[in-house]
């Protein structure tokens, strides 16, 4: 029990200055600035696991509950700590009285099986006494002499079975007792590691306090270079934070207008290539044109003839008047019209491309690109001055962790450590002297027990394997009367050791089922730290005995209970012991004693951006003619029609068609053949000329050129007025949201950043704060070893193989009883008797006389008649 006191006075002697609180993360905190308190390993385990043997103990502690089922008497045991332990003497007062029954009440089970113990332990030798007597003389199965019976093999073999049985249950007794005793002569070597192992854990516990207040002090210079790398980077990150907020509004309207600009270029390179492809078209059909506009004033000359009378103006429906307005079809100059439109926008955009468009937007971009070099520019002072704020913090949390006087009263506690663990090592060769006493005594026990059964076996043995059912009582053989000899020699055994036996189980019985039930069961449920924490149980002043002790203020509800569940969560000793009134770390870490002065530097940081214009007048001017330059009203449809259509194979083959069936028509003469010359022309025409040309690779070229030009044109062009005007709109819109919230932004975005730093540093102390109450200084080891002293050493190493010896041993011995009694009849089985029952046959007219020989001598006393 001297090291469950060492246990608790180093619980009362970490009762320094410290506080208590649980920690709550910033609204701030930093996503990549994650404090990890460092865990420490210790080698106890936190719980005992006995192996296999356990399943005996729980056998043990079931058979326990049978016996005592009542719960833990908290009243009694209250009552008898008030009293000092020291139960008044005057049993006549009612108090006591009450108190007494209660007790007895509470132990019945166990005193009935205490009483029954008592009673073999008084009766058995006085039985076996009168029995040796009795037997002396010749009575109580000592006349060696067996009365046949009719039913007699019967109950020869039920003795066996059952002294069998009885036998092999004494036998499990005996090996409960062996593997009990075993535990009980290796419980020293094993309390040895454990003593070393939870000292050693205790030394680790007061090492690693100066570590963990280093380790707290290193992670503010993480801390603070993370700061210092954001400061540095102020231009990216402030200035940054203001351009993502300007971005939704201006990027979009400056990538409009930017792309409008491209347009306006792009509309100026289509423009010039429709224009040089359409001319580069017109000189390619320029023969083509030239040979139909021959073609046609031939025709003419024809068709105006005045002499010709079918030809004359004044004749209705005349195949002339037919040809006359078909001559149409022989006009080929597509790109003339076009190209006077097309050349007209080209005209118009380069006049808008005199205006310098790229530079306003430009500097649009430019403008948001010179938000950070201007942050950083205006905020260097103000960095160096929150530098120097910064390096000041680390001197006063130095300072703080350097008051906690955690430190110096473990460092005081480590000499007390070490005189206990030579006391303890001191003593322990002690206990294992007892030990070895203890461990003797329990396996004499265990042989005893083992002799008598090992005689009963043997007996058994002998007599069923000796046993001849043709031999008479008196002819048996050596063999069986040998069992017959161990038997009895068994019984004898049992007469003379049994009632020494009882003794140690009665006496085991009683200390051990007392300390489970009242030590270890409610040391596990925690029943017992439930009576400590009785309002002024242990002291009269005090509701509440730990925070007398420790604050003086018992009041407060610090609860042995509490401590003990705080201190096997890995609490620290600090928040475990609610130190709070002896030094308050709350409020030497105030964060807004710390922080205070940098909030106010970011509240004087002013930083000014210039007023951003995204597009002045003379841009405007410029897009807005380009809206009106005449690009919007270009027929695209008909001049892609135009390029994809053959009008002029069509038209020549129409018209070729239409003057051979009019010459058909007309008499023979001049005029025919003439039209009929013609149409043979106009067919070498579109054979030597327009079919060469349309498979002309630069013919289809230039034909697709325009085709992807016009085509682009037409893109830009599609609703252009509107788009400007709405592009209009929008620079509007965002030139007053710039003129507006810009300086707003700014000092929003400024105390973003501020609360940014000071994040940090909340996020650090509330962690310093946490650690310290919290982490540091881990009570685990102390509660760790109260378990080692409490739930294994006592109970695991000494009380649960005691328990589970007096049951084992309990049980051999009680079924001794049976045994004997059993033992004796059937020794009459098979030892060789000295006279034994003759009868005559009954069909040799000698009904009802019969002969005892007894070593060849007529006995004349008889007392039974059997026939064999």
């Amino acid at each position: 029990m001297t090291l469950l006191l060492g246990v608790l006075l180093l619980l009362l002697g970490l009762c320094g200055n410290s506080t208590s609180r649980v920690w709550s993360k910033s609204t701030n905190t930093p996503e990549d600035l994650n404090y990890e308190f460092p865990a420490t390993n210790y080698e106890t385990q936190d719980s005992y696991k006995p192996g296999p043997i356990g399943l005996l103990f729980q056998m043990v502690q079931a058979f326990l509950y049978v016996v005592q089922p009542n719960d833990f008497p908290a009243d009694i045991v209250r009552k008898v700590v008030q009293k000092k332990f020291d139960i008044s003497v005057d049993y006549e007062q009612p108090e006591n009285v009450v108190l007494a029954l209660k007790v007895a009440y509470y132990e019945i089970g166990i005193l009935i099986c205490a009483i029954l113990g008592l009673l073999f332990i008084l009766f058995m030798p006085l039985v076996g006494c009168f029995f040796s007597i009795c037997r002396c003389c010749n009575k109580c199965g000592g006349e060696m002499h067996q009365r046949q019976k009719e039913n007699g093999p019967f109950r020869r073999k039920c003795f066996a079975i059952s002294l069998l049985v009885i036998c092999i249950l004494m036998s499990l007794g005996i090996i409960y007792g062996f593997v009990a005793n075993h535990q009980v002569r290796t419980w020293i070597e094993k309390t040895r590691k454990l003593g070393d192992s939870n000292f050693k854990d205790l030394r680790t516990f007061l090492n690693e306090t100066p570590k963990q207040i280093s380790y707290i002090l290193d992670q503010y210079n993480i801390t603070k270079d993370k700061a210092f790398s954001d400061l540095n980077r102020i231009n990216l990150l402030l200035g940054g934070g203001i351009i993502e907020q300007l971005k939704p509004h201006v990027i979009p309207v400056l990538d409009e207008t930017n792309s409008i600009v491209t347009a306006i270029k792009e509309t100026k390179e289509a423009l010039e290539d429709t224009s040089s492809t359409l001319q580069a078209l017109s000189n390619e059909t320029a023969q083509l044109s030239s040979s139909l506009t021959k073609v046609k004033e031939s025709f003419e000359n024809l068709l105006n003839n005045t002499n010709i009378k079918e030809c004359r103006p004044d004749v209705q429906n005349s195949q002339c008047n037919i040809i006359r307005a078909s001559l149409t079809q022989l006009v080929f100059d597509p790109a003339l019209e076009e190209l006077r439109v097309v050349d007209t926008v080209l005209n118009n955009t380069n006049e808008i491309l005199k205006t310098d468009l790229d530079g306003p937007i430009k500097k649009g971009y430019a403008s948001l690109d010179k938000i950070p070099e201007k942050v950083q520019s205006q905020t260097t002072a103000l960095i160096a001055d929150i530098k120097a704020v910064l390096n000041s913090i680390g001197p006063d949390i130095n300072g703080v962790t350097q008051q906690i006087p955690i430190q110096k009263t473990l460092s005081g506690f480590t000499g007390y450590l070490d005189n206990f663990e030579s006391y303890f090592h001191k003593k322990l060769p002690m206990l294992e002297e007892h030990d070895s006493y203890w461990w003797l005594c329990g396996l004499i026990v265990c042989f005893l027990l083992t002799l008598i059964v090992t005689f009963f076996f043997l007996g058994l043995l002998c007599g069923v394997c000796g046993y001849d059912k043709r031999a008479t009582p008196t002819s048996r053989g050596c063999v069986s009367n040998t069992g017959g000899i161990f038997l009895m020699t068994g019984v004898g055994l049992s007469f003379l050791f049994c009632w020494i036996l009882m003794i140690i189980v009665v006496f085991a019985f009683v200390i051990g089922a007392n300390v489970e039930k009242l030590v270890c069961e409610p040391y596990t449920n925690r029943k017992l730290f439930q009576i400590l924490d009785t309002p002024y149980l242990l002291n009269e002043e005090w509701k509440y005995f730990l925070s007398g002790m420790i604050h003086n203020m018992s009041d407060t509800k610090l609860t042995f209970e509490q401590v003990y569940s705080d201190c096997k969560q890995d609490r620290g000793v600090y928040g475990t012991l609610q130190l709070e009134n002896k030094f308050n770390v709350s409020d030497h870490l105030n964060i807004q004693k710390h922080t205070g002065n940098i909030s106010n530097k970011f509240e004087n940081l002013d930083v000014n951006i210039d007023n951003i214009v995204l597009l002045d007048e003379a841009g405007k001017k410029a897009l807005q003619d380009f809206a009106q330059s005449g690009l919007s009203s270009i027929d695209y449809a008909e001049f892609l029609s135009q390029v994809d259509s053959n009008s002029m194979k069509n038209d020549i083959e129409t018209f070729s068609k239409t003057v051979v069936e009019a010459a058909k028509r007309m008499p023979r003469g001049d005029l025919k053949d003439s039209l009929m010359t013609e149409a043979q022309t106009l067919s070498r025409i579109y054979q030597e000329q327009v079919i060469p040309m349309e498979k002309s690779l630069k013919y289809v070229k230039m034909r697709n050129a325009l085709r992807q030009n016009i085509q682009r044109l037409q893109h830009i062009a599609n609703r252009l007025p509107e788009k400007v005007n709405v592009l209009f709109s929008s620079l509007d819109s965002a030139q007053d949201f710039l003129s507006t919230n810009i300086s707003s932004i700014t000092t929003e975005e400024t105390k973003k950043f501020g609360r940014r730093i000071i994040g940090y540093f909340e996020h650090y102390l509330q962690w310093v704060e946490f650690a310290i109450t919290e982490k540091m200084a881990s009570c685990k080891p102390a509660a760790t070893t109260l378990d080692s002293v409490v739930d294994v050493m006592l109970c695991g190493y000494i009380v649960d193989p005691l328990n589970l010896f007096w049951f084992g041993i309990g049980k051999a011995t009680a079924l001794l009883f049976p045994a004997v009694i059993i033992a004796v009849k059937l020794a009459k089985y098979y030892r060789r008797m000295d006279s034994e029952d003759v009868y005559d046959d009954m069909e040799s007219g000698n009904n009802g006389y019969h002969k005892d020989h007894l070593y060849g001598v007529h006995n004349p006393v008889m007392t039974s008649q059997l026939h064999y």
